[in-house]
């Protein structure tokens, strides 16, 4: 791996991106093989950190599939997890079986974090219109004229440097930096517990219960391992702010908790020997209201932080880079990227992301809760006895945590984007020799259209119905600060006609018409 030393910095660029995690380099790569000016800056001076989101899930591997870097993932030095299960008091169940899924890659896939971003930073490389820059810690945004036209960075020598871009992108975690810059109101749900993670030797070559993955629950316990080859990765879960007691009480009642829960691995225990072996995740469930600005998007984590439940993490903040860079790249290329545009990823990601924190906080509030608090005895739930009567049942659990909701493809490389381009840009309304018997376009397209109806799961969201805009038709967009609007604070509505549809403005909530490249949306007022 190489990157652009701070001598030969770009100073302006059509995208810049902070975070050199997967979210970043999987869109620098993508705008990149769009033809898209894109430099990544990564604080970093590499990637080799320990216990960082490593479960590549079918829908990601589909995804590097079509970017050709499958072959080259499945070389690297990975397990493949074929089904998961979970061990109470009364015996061992299966839950999910990705054997049962359709498509090349049946499993969920194991893998350093640092070898995975090391292969998509080596593959980005080779397109002259990528950069990537290391020891390079956003520190600030570049705002000017009420957007965002850049983004500043503290360089290897402790100098700040700015970067001026059309579109800066953050994708710097959950603890990002451009976030709380931006201004932008992040809503949060809370979390049960907090994890400790640790390494126990694995001699044997088998997981302890016959599973890649396995959950153990035990009354006031709960600990998942991960067979990695050589070693099992293992998730011990405590109340949240519990750590500190846990310590309290020393490592010798830790592990003989983990000796109950692991009766059949006491011989490899006394691997952990201190707490520096174990790394603590303080997990959260939040998502912001709105992920743009003017000039600025934010994805993954920094957009929405995730629950380690079902080992999500890495592939939404995948499919959310995939998403932008097949709606931005085109504008990119053209020069201007519209508010509304950036406010479309938000609309196009907003229904896996509420749906799959929904799914986590019900396992958080009927299982973890009650578990670690050890109020009542833990029985069996009637599910797993389900799973383990039908066995394809098990494919179910195996889709939602494997593919997901609303999987994302790759756009295509620059080969192809101008052709894809002139595709988008058509009017999808046909004309009267179509079928519409003489009516005009517009009045034939508005009968045809079904009724939709708003998503339960998305009415907090200040999301009504969502439609693609269409050239000639109306559309009109109303959301809660600013959102699916022009980018200023405070709630509006918009209608507008033409080939980008309703653009809302804001501030005092009076609507006034749009036009703009991007298409529209309709979002319902909360």
């Amino acid at each position: 791996m190489s990157s652009t030393p701070d001598t030969a910095r770009a100073d302006e660029v059509a995208c810049c991106i902070a975070g050199g995690g997967p979210a970043g380099l999987v869109l620098g790569l993508l705008l990149a093989r769009q033809g898209v000016d894109v430099l990544v800056l990564e604080k970093h001076a590499d990637f080799l950190r320990d216990f960082r989101g490593d479960t590549v899930h079918p829908s990601t591997l589909r995804l590097l599939d079509e970017v050709g870097l499958a072959e080259d993932f499945l070389r690297l030095p990975h397990q493949e997890v074929t089904q998961l299960g979970v061990t109470t008091d009364a015996g061992t169940f299966p839950l999910a079986d990705f054997g049962r899924l359709p498509g090349r890659f049946p499993f969920l896939a194991f893998v350093p974090q640092w070898d995975l971003l090391d292969l998509l930073a080596d593959r980005a490389q080779r397109y002259p219109t990528f950069s990537l820059r290391m020891q390079a810690e956003a520190v600030g945004l570049l705002v000017e004229d009420g957007g965002v036209r850049g983004v500043r960075y503290r360089g290897s020598d402790g100098s700040e440097h700015t970067v001026r871009a059309r579109l800066t992108v953050a994708a710097d975690g959950r603890h990002s930096v451009l976030r709380a810059a931006s201004g932008l109101r992040l809503r949060e749900f809370g979390a049960p517990m907090d994890v400790l993670w640790f390494r126990l030797p694995n001699p044997s070559g088998a997981g302890p219960s016959g599973f890649g993955v396995a959950g153990r629950i035990s009354r006031g316990r709960m600990l998942v391992t991960i067979d990695r080859g050589e070693y099992w990765q293992c998730a011990y879960l405590v109340p949240k702010g519990g750590y500190p007691a846990l310590q309290a009480a020393g490592m010798a009642a830790f592990r003989a908790d983990l000796a109950r829960l692991l009766p059949t691995a006491t011989d490899v225990l006394d691997a952990v020997r201190s707490w520096d072996d174990v790394s603590v995740l303080s997990v959260r469930v939040d998502r912001l209201t709105r992920w743009h600005r003017p000039g600025l998007l934010l994805i993954g984590d920094a957009a929405h932080t995730m629950s380690p439940i079902g080992g999500v993490g890495i592939n939404l903040a995948v499919q959310d880079a995939a998403a932008a860079a097949r709606l931005l790249a085109g504008p990119l290329r053209a020069g201007a990227v519209p508010p509304q545009l950036l406010a479309r990823v938000r609309w196009r990601r907003l229904l896996p992301t509420v749906v799959t924190q929904w799914l986590q906080r019900v396992v958080q509030a009927r299982l973890i809760t009650p578990l670690l608090a050890g109020t009542r005895t833990v029985t069996t739930p009637g599910v797993l006895r389900l799973l383990q009567r039908y066995p394809v049942l098990q494919g179910i659990p195996a889709r939602v945590i494997g593919i997901g909701v609303l999987p994302e493809h790759a756009p295509p490389d620059a080969r192809a984007a101008a052709g894809v381009g002139a595709r988008e840009g058509r009017s999808r309304i046909p004309s009267p020799a179509a079928g519409t018997r003489g009516r005009s376009p517009v009045s034939a397209a508005r009968r045809r259209r079904p009724a939709l109806r708003q998503p339960a799961l998305l009415r907090d969201e200040g999301v009504g119905v969502v439609r693609p805009a269409a050239t000639g038709l109306a559309q009109t967009g109303c959301g809660p600060d600013g959102g699916g609007a022009d980018g200023s604070v405070g709630p509006g509505c918009g209608t507008g006609a033409g080939s980008g549809g309703g653009v809302g403005s804001t501030g005092d909530g009076e609507g006034a018409g749009g036009w703009g490249p991007g298409g529209g949306t309709v979002t319902g007022r909360r």
